[in-house]
Formats: C-alpha cells, sequence, structure tokens
C-alpha cells in the first residue's frame, strides 16, 4: 500500500543535518551553509539525497565556484551520471548536456526528463551560468501530490492505465516559433533529438522506489493511451496534466548566476518559462541514471521501439 501524503509534504525534516527552508507547502526547498563538489562527506551526501526525495526539488545558492568537471563529480555522488541518448553532450565534458537559449528559444512546455526511455533519469542537476535580467525562471510540480488530490474515481482510473511516451512530438508547439529562421532551428533541434527514436510503455501511475509514494507519470514526450484512440487519449490527458500542473503542486524558481537546481525526476514535472525576449540564457545539466518504473500491479516499463534513423542530407 502507497503511503498517503500528510497534509503539509513539505515541511522541515527536524532530522536533517542540513538547513532547509521549504518554499512552498507541497514542492521546493533550499538549502544553506552547503558548498558543492565531489568531495562531500556521506552524512551530507545521504541528507541531500534524502532532501530531493521529501521536497522533490532543492536549491542551492551561491555555486559560482563549480565547474563542468565538478557539477559531473558531485552528480556521481548519487549515482551514474549518463549522457542524453541523443543530443550531443556539451564541450569539454562526460555528460552535461548545455542548455543555451537565447530570443526566447526554451522548452517551455511541462514535462519529466527523457521519459521516452525506459529507466528514465532519477534526478537531474541543473547549473546556471548566465541568466537573464528579467525573466527566464523554472517552475517544477510535484506529481505525488497531484495523484493523492485526485477525485477518487479519476484515481481509480489512473491505477488501469499505461502510457506511450515518444521523443517524436509537437516540437514547433514546444518553442512556439512564428518566424522562418526559428522554424527552420526547430526543425534542426528536431533532427538531432530525434536522431534515434524511441518509444516506450510507462504505467500512468508509479510506485516511488524510495518513499513507495505513487505519482503521474505525463508531461510532453506522452503520445497517447493504451487501447485508446488519439482524441480519448488527449481528453484524457488534459485532464491529468491540469491536474499536476494546478498551482497548488508548482515552486517557481528566480534563477540567480552559480544557482543549482536538483529534483527527483521520478516525482516532478518542469517547464522553462520563455519570457526573456532577445536575453541570453545558458545552464547545464547533469542526468543520473534511473531504475525501470514499475505500476502499482507491479508490471514494469518497456521500450518497444528503438529506431536509428536517417539523416536528413542522406534521407
Amino acid at each position: 500500500m502507497a503511503t498517503l501524503v500528510p497534509s503539509y509534504p513539505n515541511a522541515k525534516d527536524p532530522t536533517s543535518p542540513l538547513k532547509i527552508t521549504p518554499l512552498t507547502g507541497r514542492i521546493g526547498a533550499i538549502i544553506d551553509n552547503v558548498l558543492l563538489s565531489g568531495d562531500l562527506d556521506p552524512e551530507t551526501v545521504q541528507a541531500i539525497d534524502a532532501a530531493v526525495v521529501k521536497h522533490k526539488v532543492v536549491f542551492f545558492r551561491g555555486q559560482n565556484h563549480l565547474t563542468n568537471e565538478d557539477q559531473e563529480e558531485f552528480g556521481a555522488l548519487f549515482g551514474d551520471p549518463v549522457a542524453h541518448p541523443t543530443v550531443p553532450v556539451a564541450q569539454d565534458s562526460r555528460y552535461l548536456l548545455e542548455l543555451d537559449s537565447k530570443e526566447g528559444y526554451a522548452a517551455s512546455s511541462w514535462h519529466t526528463d527523457v521519459t521516452f526511455v525506459d529507466a528514465y533519469p532519477k534526478g537531474s542537476i541543473l547549473r546556471a551560468i548566465t541568466i537573464p535580467e528579467a525573466g527566464g525562471d523554472t517552475l517544477w510540480a510535484n506529481t505525488e501530490t497531484a495523484y493523492e488530490t485526485l477525485p477518487e474515481p479519476l484515481r481509480q482510473l489512473a491505477n488501469t492505465l499505461r502510457a506511450v511516451h515518444s521523443n517524436d512530438y509537437d516540437y514547433a508547439a514546444v518553442f512556439s516559433a512564428s518566424q522562418e529562421s526559428e522554424k527552420q532551428r526547430i526543425e534542426k533541434h528536431r533532427n538531432v533529438f530525434v536522431s534515434t527514436l524511441y518509444e516506450t510503455e510507462h504505467p500512468l501511475v508509479r510506485v516511488h522506489p524510495v518513499s513507495g509514494q505513487r505519482s503521474l507519470v505525463l508531461g510532453h514526450f506522452f503520445k497517447r493511451f493504451v487501447g485508446l484512440t488519439q482524441t480519448e487519449s488527449q481528453r484524457l490527458f488534459q485532464i491529468f496534466q491540469d491536474h499536476i500542473t494546478r498551482p497548488e503542486n508548482v515552486v517557481r524558481w528566480r534563477w540567480q548566476p552559480g544557482d543549482v537546481a536538483f529534483w527527483d525526476n521520478r516525482s516532478t514535472q518542469h517547464r522553462a518559462v520563455a519570457d526573456f525576449g532577445l536575453q541570453r540564457r545558458t545552464l547545464r545539466r547533469v542526468t543520473i541514471q534511473g531504475d525501470v518504473p514499475t505500476g502499482i500491479d507491479g508490471k514494469a516499463s518497456k521500450t518497444f521501439r528503438k529506431e536509428k534513423l536517417p539523416s536528413p542530407q542522406n534521407a
């Protein structure tokens, strides 16, 4: 049986040795007085890991000393860092994904990272390099409280559904470009992102391997529910997705250079806010290898399509 989410799920854990300040009633906390590196002592690593599971996303200010290598070594304290399955890593790094955006070009759509594969990341660590003077915030949503606060009929329905996720999705809708040059850039991005096409079936409700909590697995990589038409799937998707992104489940972070966000990718969704006009916004992300999710019936996720696609010039 899943443990019920308490009425104040984001309360500070009095047993933690860390200085933690919750940001909302359901998600997000700041951790102070920790200088991140690959040399943290085991007690601190364990406490941070526990805080990520509990608060879903934690933030560290003033980590300007971190290099690419430092960020990768910090991530390795929590599991095996993994490169993105299709997008090349940042220059001078082994695993880092660079999110370098300008002119409002950002992935402004709710998603959980890389759910188009079966063992998608357990967590992601995002470091702010260049931040707009205004705009460019990131939002995170708690998919566990979203599940727990569903009306009972919807929760029972969710328990029975399985969903197909794919990296072949509507890029134009996510990046919202109108000019022809932007459309060309989106197409170029899509060709890289879908250089290998994945389709994976997940339970809509997964069980967290640490906490035992149940959460909803959705976001913009969703394609359809198994056994339902596309129209039926999209109507149901919107109902469940709207519950995930209710304001009560969301925290918004205003970035400063040197900030680090560390989130549990098994129990959250996130999105960038593409409101920064012509300003530059650069962040770098390390992701940590996850497990294959299981539903409440014990049935695991499975990737049923992995196909290398020809490059556009050879198509």
